[in-house]
């Protein structure tokens, strides 16, 4: 169903050591697939796929749909412990150059001092990687860091995200290709060059062992004073942005990686960062069906990956006075019921100000799995978050069956794109070749050429 047809329809503890996690079947074992095979090879090998946009292609994206219902994901989660499901829900910041990186930061909020020792001790599902963390100097060191994270992880492989909208949002600056910012691409009207756009960003990622993008940005901007938004848009107009996200996501998954639309249910319509404070947004129904929901229908259309909410109040769509993070009505009515989401709901960061106003970190964290979130990003107290979800999971809060859904959906996430059986190993040999690449620093001239002046 497409995204317009959509609107239509609605107008952790340790693992066991040495514990076999069971395969996918047949060709659709993860380490099998064509989309892992092109993308990131064992160390010190050669891969000899395509480099430019495209060479992915169909492969990537039949692998994907093959592997994502593979029996290996129910076998994963019955043999997982309460604790390791639980650390599944999480995806933190590390901080360190490498996987061995001692650093007093990882010492003070988890209590080991490498990136290898948390991922070991806590079995995180997934890590996001940030420049002020001290992940992104090199290519070479990117790809040891990945490999390394991986390495640490052998029995459910690591999501590991970056935030590479492009544009004025750029993680992997100045290694990756420079492309122009969705607001650009959304001048040019073509919604080829989102979907071109979107191909380089994930081949590039890839090439560098990052495997889900925290991209494209589904919002509308609708206020042109937004402080947070603006130019991460693709524009203004809902008919014309929901196209270029559905695009933005075929690019994606041509190149085998992960998408994430965001800010659900919408963060254009706001003048207040949710970084520093709690925006809120009176939309009323109506009008959220108009403006807000069609790109994030159109994703959906386009079976995303992700989708991230908001710490945004939208108090006609929920009058608790929650933000949309710990909102039931929003992401279980709106995202699941009416919308027909079933992919993974990643919250924002945690250690935004927008979702701390009113509940203490376990708390926040708790609700928002209450709320249908499945992926807890960047909690600011990651133990007392993660102790918060056992204590709710033990005294029936959470239940077995609700965290189960969650956990699902992440490994079918990881099944998806390859890496439910064994993490594929990047090769940093290719990853420099791949990285702004003549083909793809053509692609970037390309769309500047063709914006509106």
């Amino acid at each position: 169903m497409t995204g317009i047809a959509v609107i239509a329809t609605m107008a952790a503890g340790c693992a066991e050591a040495g514990r076999a996690v069971p395969p996918a079947s047949g060709a659709t074992r993860a380490g099998e697939t064509a989309a892992s095979a092109d993308a990131a090879t064992p160390a010190g090998t050669t891969a000899a796929t395509p480099e430019a946009p495209g060479s992915s292609g169909t492969d990537a994206t039949s692998a994907a749909s093959a592997t994502a219902e593979a029996p290996g994901v129910e076998g994963v989660l019955a043999s997982m412990s309460v604790e390791e499901k639980v650390g599944q829900l999480f995806m933190p910041v590390l901080y360190g150059p490498s996987a061995d990186t001692s650093s007093g930061e990882n010492q003070a909020r988890f209590g080991v001092d490498t990136p290898a020792k948390m991922v070991a001790r806590y079995r995180p599902g997934g890590v996001i990687l940030f420049p002020w963390a001290g992940n992104v100097k090199s290519v070479r060191q990117v790809v040891a860091l990945t490999n390394g994270l991986q390495k640490a992880s052998p029995e459910i492989p690591l999501l590991i995200g970056t935030d590479q909208e492009n544009g004025k949002v750029s993680r992997l600056a100045p290694l990756v290709t420079p492309l122009p910012g969705a607001s650009v691409i959304g001048s040019t009207r073509d919604v080829s060059l989102a979907r071109r756009a979107a191909e380089v960003t994930g081949t590039e990622l890839r090439a560098l062992g990052v495997n889900l993008d925290f991209a494209p940005v589904a919002d509308v901007n609708l206020n042109p004073r937004n402080p947070v938004i603006g130019p991460r848009a693709y524009g203004s107009d809902p008919k014309k942005v929901a196209p270029m996200v559905a695009a933005a996501v075929q690019g994606f998954h041509d190149a085998g990686i992960g998408a994430t639309a965001k800010h659900f249910p919408g963060h254009g319509d706001t003048g207040v960062d949710s970084h520093t404070g709690l925006p809120v947004i009176k939309h009323s129904r109506s009008q959220w069906d108009r403006l807000d929901a069609p790109p994030f229908a159109a994703a959906i259309g386009e079976d995303v990956d992700a989708i991230m909410s908001a710490h945004v109040v939208m108090p006609r769509l929920d009058p608790s006075g929650d933000p949309a993070t710990l909102s039931k009505p929003i992401l279980t009515g709106l995202l699941r019921e009416k919308l027909g989401f079933d992919g993974v709901v990643s919250t924002d960061a945690l250690d935004m100000a927008g979702v701390r106003k009113k509940y203490g970190d376990g708390e926040v964290a708790v609700r928002a799995i209450q709320a249908g979130v499945d992926l807890l990003l960047m909690p600011p107290d990651y133990r007392e978050a993660h102790r918060a979800l056992l204590a709710a999971v033990a005294a029936g809060k959470i239940s077995e069956a609700r965290l189960d859904q969650s956990v699902r959906r992440l490994l079918k996430l990881k099944a998806a794109r390859g890496l439910l059986d064994r993490a594929p190993v990047a090769d940093p040999a290719r990853a420099e070749r791949v990285l702004r690449s003549a083909e793809h620093l053509k692609v970037a001239r390309l769309i500047t050429s063709r914006a509106a002046r």
